[in-house]
């Protein structure tokens, strides 16, 4: 994994609308997100939560590692795509294009900044859980202009948060 990377996909996250997924055994699941953040520069480290009535929530208890995928301007689609579906109804991942990361979670080729992250621990943190990652590889470009949260607004969640 290249600091770089890192970097830039750090800088990212603030602001931007990010979809989180998992994949566990054949069940993969993806949400969009509303909490994550960069957790620590050396080593490098993402801190993402879930809610616990999350389909992807399910998932990513057993999962081994998590996507992370900032969205990017002019994809609201695959932000309504995973915040407004749940995976409970409807197989998400065959409206758009994924591949397999290291860990066996789904990555949306529609997201050119992403990460594949490995679970480092799970933490309670009220009706969310916060997942820490350890980037196990990280894909970034630039320029990249990320799709802002608040564009994402109006989407009807697919569960409660």
């Amino acid at each position: 994994m290249q600091e770089t990377e890192f970097a830039q996909l750090a800088h990212a996250l603030p602001g931007a609308a990010l979809v989180v997924t998992a994949a566990a055994g054949e069940d993969r699941e993806g949400c969009l997100v509303g909490f994550a953040t960069q957790a620590s520069i050396d080593p490098p480290r993402i801190l993402v939560c879930l809610s616990v009535q999350n389909a992807t929530f399910e998932a990513a208890k057993v999962a081994t590692h998590l996507g992370v995928h900032v969205v990017p301007a002019g994809r609201r689609d695959l932000a309504e795509l995973f915040g407004g579906e749940t995976g409970d109804d409807v197989d998400k991942f065959a409206r758009c294009r994924c591949e397999n990361g290291p860990g066996g979670e789904p990555l949306l080729l529609g997201c050119p900044v992403r990460l594949s992250g490995r679970i480092l621990d799970r933490r309670p943190l009220g009706d969310h859980v916060g997942f820490l990652l350890e980037p196990v590889a990280v894909w970034a470009v630039e320029p990249f202009e990320p799709l802002d949260i608040r564009q994402a607004g109006g989407i009807q969640p697919g569960h409660p948060a």
